[in-house]
């Protein structure tokens, strides 16, 4: 279903969520980390999502066993650089990878800016060895509360010439956009892009204030966004675009029925759509996956996928030139 004539681009995935089973059993063998499974069969069911779990805060504990093999920044590298790796497994051209430095942290201790480092290396590293493009963007886990976000923040900042945008994840429910205003101003200082995921846990009003009080130019999930008109017209209008990953939808219980996944009412009503992985170690997919869930379950023309893919160069944080470059390479 994807179009190779067409650049290839995954927005939004996250980096600490695309840790392949293989390489938690190893790092956990190398560093004598105990998991629950010490072998790669038994591992994988706590690893991957099988079906769907109850909520968000069920999948997002599906990471906590990949971070928690990350004893060292050697091990950040790793992940990083195998990132790129699958990138270009999957054909890709572009790709946008995000990560949280302190939840990469958290388990041992290891400095927040130590492990930006690491990844802005394994990832540069892995762009010269593999020829994808590749920007970091960052994420401050907001379930930590706004005081440990901002020291999240200033371990990114320490490198923010190699960070191309900021993203809010975590539990939108519980910690809501108005606790991290003068985080998401400083990003904006630092000429950062600014993405947030919203309407995922929460409702329409969530994306409302992703956009009005963060300054989202673009919204992570925004699935609460099908159940307010003027709200869509808002982001059709503003040309805001949504990064959609139906699969993880489905697995975090945010659309009970994948099929009745909004994002083709999206496109009928104007919206920038872009089609995403979310955290395809832990969904067990890859983007082409997605493009068929897009075009057999929830009934996207292989037209509109097109569009699809246009829509995600327009909405990639790059310059008018570096788009451009992305058609041309096609060519």
């Amino acid at each position: 279903m994807i179009n190779r004539q067409l650049p290839v681009i995954d927005l939004h995935r996250h980096l600490d969520g695309n840790i392949r089973p293989q390489t938690i059993l190893d790092l956990a063998q190398q560093y004598g980390v105990s998991l629950p499974a010490m072998d790669l069969d038994h591992l994988l069911p706590l690893v991957q999502i099988q079906d769907k779990t109850s909520d968000l805060l069920a999948f997002l504990q599906r990471l906590d066993y990949g971070v928690s093999v990350l004893k060292n920044t050697d091990a950040c590298y790793r992940v990083a650089y195998e990132n790129m790796q699958d990138a270009k497994q999957e054909g890709l051209d572009y790709i946008e990878l995000r990560f949280s430095p302190f939840y990469m942290a958290e388990h041992h201790g290891l400095n927040i800016a130590d492990v930006t480092e690491a990844v802005i290396q394994g990832v540069e590293d892995g762009q010269k060895e593999y020829g994808v493009r590749a920007n970091l963007i960052g994420i401050l886990s907001r379930t930590y509360g706004a005081e440990q976000c901002l020291k999240e923040l200033d371990g990114l900042l320490a490198h923010k010439s190699h960070i191309t945008g900021l993203d809010l994840a975590g539990d939108e429910l519980g910690f809501p956009a108005e606790w991290f205003v003068d985080h998401f101003a400083k990003a904006r200082n630092a000429d950062w892009h600014i993405t947030v995921h919203a309407g995922e846990a929460d409702g329409p009003d969530s994306v409302s204030r992703a956009i009005n009080l963060l300054g989202a130019q673009r919204i992570g999930h925004g699935v609460a966004a099908i159940k307010d008109d003027n709200l869509l017209r808002q982001l059709a209008n503003a040309r805001i675009p949504i990064e959609s990953c139906p699969t993880s939808n489905y697995q975090t219980a945010t659309v009970q029925d994948l099929a009745a996944h909004p994002m083709k009412v999206f496109l009928e009503k104007g919206l920038c759509v872009t089609l995403n992985t979310d955290d395809p170690g832990v969904s067990a997919i890859d983007l082409a996956h997605e493009y068929q869930v897009a075009h057999d379950v929830i009934g996207i023309s292989q037209s509109d996928l097109e569009g699809i893919q246009r829509n995600a160069v327009e909405a990639a944080f790059l310059s008018d030139s570096e788009k451009r470059t992305l058609f041309a390479h096609k060519l």
